[in-house]
């Protein structure tokens, strides 16, 4: 069966990989699609994702659905073969302080498909068929068919970071960054009633996106005289993963607001204008992957067609390298796919 690994910066190939076997309490899943993911582009281009660096070759992928195959023991539970499923990417301990006090997304001891973040690496589901734990399996839901359901992970994050903003229903919200996480947010925050939601980014077609999402507002980052740019916002979220987008968050909120920094900072100081958290007593929370937030991710998808328009490419997996370079060029597209069954 064919895979797509990455070996090292600029190195991602598609490998030739042995079936593996399910084990007690595991099951073996064909995949389907897979959503190429901002952290895949990182690993293909610069080794690794914030401070997690490649050490050995890892399976791609976190964002995947397919069908469920077989279980490695008579008695596993989970659901029925020929199921199609979506997979929650994490697994986490569920007996660190973070798991205990409810926070899983934060566990000190999680494991995350295609993630460098522990070593040995967490290998990923970028292959045409993979092993993963019984417990991750999520049924679709009725009506909701596979390829939709590959943005139930990039879906699950935006409804977290929404989610650690507290209550936006009849607040304005802003988001940095119109990648295919940014438009999630915007789709998330109009789910929990935001009254407008105002999108910035450098690139016209991005921002053509996140009206898809349902934007109320689009600004060119670059143009400091975008008559769309707020004089304020009650909420903001930064889903660019640049400092220039934190420190825009900063100055546009109001005072007692939130930031919500969700993008993933280059690795090491990011420059922002902290003094503006003290002086506007500004509310700065991360927000870091998600939970139970996948499942409702599914029901949001079952229920919204609207979501098909930002799958703007499905190619086979043996044209993974075109498809990341695809998903790496914003003028061009929002979410691409890799397609396990072509």
């Amino acid at each position: 069966m064919l895979g797509c690994v990455i070996h090292g910066q600029d190195d991602l190939r598609v490998d030739e990989l042995p079936v593996p076997e399910p084990g007690p309490g595991q099951a073996l899943v064909a995949v389907r699609y897979g959503g190429v993911c901002g952290s895949d582009l990182h690993y293909w281009k610069h080794g690794g994702v914030g401070d997690f660096r490649l050490k050995e070759p890892m399976l791609l992928g976190h964002e995947v659905v397919g069908t469920v195959v077989a279980y490695g023991s008579p008695d596993a539970t989970g659901p029925a073969v020929g199921t199609a499923v979506a997979v929650h990417p994490a697994t986490p301990c569920d007996v660190c302080p973070e798991c205990v006090e409810g926070r899983r997304n934060v566990c000190r001891d999680t494991r995350y498909l295609g993630s460098a973040a522990r070593f040995p690496h967490v290998q990923g589901g970028f292959a045409a068929q993979v092993v993963v734990p019984a417990q991750q399996l999520r049924p679709l839901p009725e009506g909701l068919g596979l390829r939709r359901a590959a943005l139930a992970e990039p879906l699950a994050v935006a409804l977290h970071a929404v989610r650690r903003a507290q209550d936006v229903h009849g607040r304005h919200v802003l988001v940095t960054g119109a990648g295919p996480i940014g438009c999630l947010v915007v789709a998330a925050a109009k789910a929990a009633g935001a009254a407008r939601v105002t999108v910035t980014d450098l690139l016209p077609a991005a921002l053509e996106y996140a009206r898809a999402a349902g934007a109320d507002s689009l600004v060119r980052a670059d143009d400091p005289e975008d008559a769309g740019r707020p004089s304020e916002v009650d909420v903001a979220v930064e889903a660019s993963g640049v400092a220039a987008g934190l420190d825009t968050c900063l100055r546009l909120v109001r005072r007692g607001g939130v930031v919500v920094q969700l993008g993933m900072l280059p690795p090491g100081p990011s420059p922002f204008a902290g003094n503006l958290v003290v002086s506007r007593e500004i509310e700065l929370r991360g927000a870091f992957r998600f939970d139970t937030e996948f499942d409702e991710a599914l029901r949001l998808l079952a229920a919204e067609p609207a979501f098909d328009g930002l799958v703007s490419a499905v190619l086979p997996v043996r044209e993974a390298e075109s498809a990341f370079a695809l998903a790496a060029d914003r003028s061009r597209s929002c979410k691409v796919l890799l397609d396990f069954a072509s």
